[in-house]
């Protein structure tokens, strides 16, 4: 698959607005990578607290922007999506080089370096303008639906 739009995101994505980050994808190799596009907008909520004067995107919804793209890279069987839910487990040697702020374009490239069985393994990288402003490694796991207790 070459891309996805909003909508098509939307149908695949667990995550809804306003938590939703990816807003495009640009390419997708399924199971192996995919790169991802955040448009950074002065409007989110989380400006008004992070911080006042000086917005500056928290390094978490950095991280999960890359969580979410991962995500999409992720083969579901059709027993995963009854019974199972892939979460992050691990957030590895994240940095983050420059601050992200409102009007960035977050181009943000996920590459899996480990699957099969019970963990999921990426490497991130993101950039705006072509710069690194965050990088790391993040590895997913599955956990049974029903623990969830629900």
């Amino acid at each position: 698959m070459s891309g996805m739009n909003i909508y098509e995101i939307s149908e695949k994505i667990a995550q809804r607005p306003p938590f939703q980050m990816i807003e495009r994808v640009v390419e997708l190799v399924p199971n192996e990578s995919a790169v991802g596009i955040k448009n950074v907008s002065v409007n989110e909520p989380y400006f008004m607290g992070h911080f006042p004067g000086t917005p500056i995107m928290p390094g978490v919804l950095i991280v999960e922007s890359c969580a979410q793209l991962c995500s999409l890279v992720i083969e579901k069987t059709p027993e995963d999506l009854d019974d199972k839910l892939y979460v992050l487990l691990k957030v590895d040697g994240f940095k983050f080089v420059k601050p992200v702020i409102p009007g960035d374009r977050l181009e943000i490239t996920v590459n899996k370096t480990k699957g099969g069985g019970v963990l999921v393994g990426f490497n991130c990288v993101v950039k705006v303008d072509g710069t690194v402003y965050a990088k790391g490694d993040l590895t997913f796991t599955t956990i049974p639906k029903d623990a969830l207790g629900k």
